[in-house]
């Protein structure tokens, strides 16, 4: 187990060297000058020339990629003289647009939407799990024509118009909770709960109805094989044999999914972040292509996908020390 997991790792560290590469090529061959985009719309050719020599976008693209990976490790510094300015490891870049670094840029926003994330995926899991184990054992029972046929609704609607829903009757007309006002959990921890607790139940909604059906019928297909029967047979307690074998099996593809999700989510929940106005990764990704800042698109892209592969990793992992019949030796 130690050697697969070592080799997962290295396989995800090329992955993320292979991503800042692409990334890094893909926004800085755009054809347009980025130094263009440093400045408004009182520039001069003088202050481009210099901001183009400060940022290093004079060089070769070659040098500029090995300078930006050269940032990520160890940091670098920006210009020359009494106009440079250092940008401390792990560097991602400089916006102009916002005057500041893009990782400072993306802490400030990370907090906002690991909260939505992390939140929304706790109540999605447990209702999900919970709510599939549950019309899998009453399967073909009215309960279970019901909530199927729920999960059905709530997975069609889209997340924008669950979140509109929450904020016209919770908020607006039913006046239970004040409009969303995101404040850090450090600041006051009412607030944060509050401004919170609408998207969460937002995407949950959505990503629950998904794994109701999902959980339902794997647990399902479980309770169908040999083995079941037969631990039935030896009379094994129902409720051991649900949750020694029947959940462990079950769980495996559940497992994966749910790390996708999460990835995604981290990556920046756009949608859900605009309808609650809440300062996230999403709401920042959009501000960087409106304003046409490429180091904070670079960056911000870089950040979600480097969440969808360390998730990944994880996922193989966790899959692996669910299922025996995972191989770990190649």
């Amino acid at each position: 187990m130690g050697g697969y997991v070592i080799r997962r790792i290295g396989v995800a560290v090329g992955l993320l060297l292979i991503l800042t590469a692409v990334t890094f090529v893909l926004f800085n061959a755009v054809p347009t000058d980025p130094a263009l985009l440093t400045c408004g719309k009182s520039c001069t050719p003088a202050i481009v020339e210099a901001n183009r020599i400060r940022l290093g976008l004079n060089d070769p693209l070659a040098v500029q990629y090995l300078q930006f990976l050269k940032g990520i490790f160890a940091g670098r510094t920006y210009g020359s003289g009494s106009a440079a300015f250092d940008c401390a490891a792990p560097c991602l870049g400089y916006s102009f647009r916002q005057g500041d670094t893009v990782v400072h840029l993306i802490g400030q926003a990370l907090p906002v939407t690991a909260s939505l994330a992390g939140g929304a995926f706790i109540l999605w899991m447990v209702l999900g799990i919970s709510t599939g184990v549950y019309t899998a054992l009453r399967r073909g029972q009215v309960t279970d024509r019901i909530v199927m046929t729920l999960a059905l609704v709530g997975y069609s609607l889209p997340v924008f118009f669950i979140g509109l829903l929450l904020l016209v009757f919770v908020v607006i007309r039913w006046q239970l909770l004040p409009y969303p006002s995101y404040a850090s959990l450090l600041q006051s921890p009412t607030q944060w709960f509050q401004s919170l607790l609408l998207p969460w139940f937002s995407l949950a909604i959505v990503y629950a109805a998904f794994y109701t059906r999902l959980v339902r019928s794997e647990v399902l297909e479980v309770l169908g094989k040999d083995y079941i029967r037969t631990a039935r047979a030896k009379g094994v307690a129902p409720r051991r044999l649900l949750w020694r074998h029947v959940l462990r099996a079950s769980l495996t593809p559940v497992v994966t999914a749910a790390g996708l999700d999460l990835a995604g989510l981290l990556g920046g929940a756009v949608i859900t972040e605009a309808v609650f106005n809440l300062p996230g990764l999403g709401r920042l990704a959009v501000s960087g292509v409106t304003d046409y800042d490429l180091p904070l698109i670079t960056g911000v892209t870089l950040v979600a996908a480097a969440f969808v592969i360390i998730l990944n990793l994880i996922v193989d992992i966790g899959y692996a020390r669910l299922d025996p019949r995972v191989s770990t030796e190649s």
